[in-house]
């Protein structure tokens, strides 16, 4: 079981103007796997993931996790599983600024139907466990760039999702947050038998993922790789 893509397009426009960014895209990542998207600016990365989060519709194809092509749900049933099976994590942080920093995680855990005690125990723990146990009363203005983009980063596996999809999650922290929160993302996603699909042009990341899939011309290909040294075809 996990993530399966079959044939997948996305037109944009009509007609003369019509662009198809997406041309028939095959991607297949099992549970506890983690999976890196490259590609050049422009190929469409962010919008296949958006495609994948239900965020965008698509012009073909399948998309199922564990065995449902969710994307055929009803907009209503597809919403609730987006909130509790999906985490995302994006190149901007987008904390709501009127809410603590333990506020923020505490409402997704709500809304994914956990008691407000059983969240906030949670987005302490995971808010520690990711160097912010003493920010957890401060508000998204008083918080560095880095520090805003680790809690979105929590934030994202407050609902326990089955699948998490990052749009360059590591964008804006230095090198060695970079690589604790790539260790940390690539851990929780194989204890928890999770689907991991990340898009970044950070090349010392690319280690870490089990498989790397490169989006060129509305295609994928999957390149051959190792642990010491990535092996392009």
């Amino acid at each position: 079981m996990g993530l399966k893509i079959n044939n997948l397009t996305k037109s944009f426009g009509t007609g003369d103007i019509e662009t198809q960014v997406l041309k028939g895209v095959d991607i297949e990542v099992k549970e506890g796997e983690l999976v890196i998207l490259k590609g050049a600016s422009g190929s469409g990365k962010t919008t296949l993931l958006s495609i994948i989060g239900g965020l965008l519709g698509r012009s073909g194809g399948e998309v199922s996790l564990n065995g449902e092509n969710y994307l055929d749900i009803k907009e209503k049933a597809l919403t609730s599983m987006r909130l509790k099976e999906i985490g995302f994590i994006f190149q901007s942080s987008h904390l709501i600024p009127y809410m603590k920093v333990i506020d923020q995680l505490t409402f997704i855990g709500e809304q994914a139907g956990m008691s407000s005690k059983n969240a906030k125990i949670r987005a302490e723990e995971l808010l520690k466990e990711i160097g912010l146990g003493h920010r957890l009363k401060a508000y998204p203005n008083v918080l560095s760039g880095g520090e805003k983009q680790r809690v979105a980063i929590m934030r994202a596996w407050m609902n326990e999702p089955k699948m998490i999809l990052a749009d360059e999650p590591t964008a804006s922290l230095d090198a060695q947050r970079a690589t604790e929160v790539m260790e940390m993302i690539r851990d929780n996603i194989k204890v928890k038998h999770a689907v991991g699909l990340m898009i970044t042009h950070d090349e010392r990341l690319f280690g870490y993922a089990d498989r790397i899939y490169t989006l060129d011309d509305g295609y994928v290909a999957d390149e051959k790789m190792d642990k010491k040294e990535l092996i392009y075809n």
